[in-house]
């Protein structure tokens, strides 16, 4: 994986072309699917985004920790347990997406098709090609963009192929160490309230962006900040990061697949 990421005017921007009904992604550091892009849905997006982008920081929920009474799920795979906690505050469609799949089976016996070491671990495609999934509601759904939930280490998050075209697959942010480069660019970044556009046209400033808790987050436990506002998060791994971890560093082929399978064997729906 590329430790040095341009995040500039360009920050998450990642450059997607779709052929033949598979999208592939042309940054290798980005979560891809082969889901279709639907135009429909990206102007209401756009306009949520807009507001909840014009909302300060107010809640960074990851980092409160989960809390008795959450909505929790048990992914069991052949290398361990992961467990995480939800935000349906935030992403209540990923999350009903989610733990509907799992309660029902979807999931269970399906690989992690998509494996890159310092950045994430990617599952939740039936043809465990990158290429198939489909949501709870047979069609793709758009994203739940939000500036309290970030793409720290242990993020869960939805994988896609642009704006609004999400569907079963999923992605767990692994990356331990941003690297002393990020960190320094992060901390300057903090500081402007120079404006960028993210890839659904939305502007923001670089300080709102990345206030200090975030920046202090991501500098001392990881994460992957050129992510963030592109992608939903929608959960966070409160245990478990150890199997992340060893799944993370599995053999992989050219196209970032594991050599031997790692599967979700099945994954359990439950209350904190």
């Amino acid at each position: 994986m590329k430790k040095k990421l341009l995040l500039g005017l360009a920050l998450g921007a990642m450059v997607m072309t779709t052929a033949c009904g598979q999208a592939k992604v042309s940054n290798k550091d980005s979560a891809d699917t082969s889901v279709e892009e639907t135009s429909d849905e990206t102007s209401e997006t756009k306009q949520a985004t807009e507001k909840q982008t014009n909302d300060e920081v107010t809640e960074l929920p990851q980092l409160e920790g989960v809390k008795k009474g959450d909505t929790i799920a048990t992914i069991h795979t052949n290398y361990g347990d992961i467990k995480v906690w939800f935000f349906p505050k935030y992403a209540p469609k990923a999350v009903e997406n989610f733990t509907t799949h799992a309660k029902e089976g979807y999931y269970n016996g399906l690989i992690f098709h998509r494996v890159i070491n310092n950045f994430m671990i990617q599952g939740g495609d039936p043809t465990g090609t990158g290429a198939g999934g489909e949501s709870i509601w047979g069609k793709e759904f758009e994203n739940e963009v939000n500036l309290n939930l970030r793409s720290f280490r242990g993020a869960l998050c939805m994988a896609n192929a642009g704006p609004d075209t999400n569907g079963s697959q999923f992605y767990i942010v692994q990356n331990p160490d941003i690297g002393d480069e990020m960190k320094s660019q992060l901390e300057e970044l903090s500081k402007s309230d120079e404006a960028f556009s993210e890839s659904n046209g939305t502007k923001i400033s670089f300080s709102k962006a990345f206030p200090s808790k975030v920046v202090k987050e991501y500098e001392e436990n990881g994460g992957y900040p050129s992510l963030d506002m592109n992608y939903t998060v929608f959960g966070q791994v409160y245990e478990g990061m150890d199997v992340v971890d060893k799944i993370a560093a599995v053999d992989t082929d050219q196209s970032d697949k594991p050599k031997t399978d790692v599967k979700i064997e099945s994954i359990e729906v439950g209350t904190y």
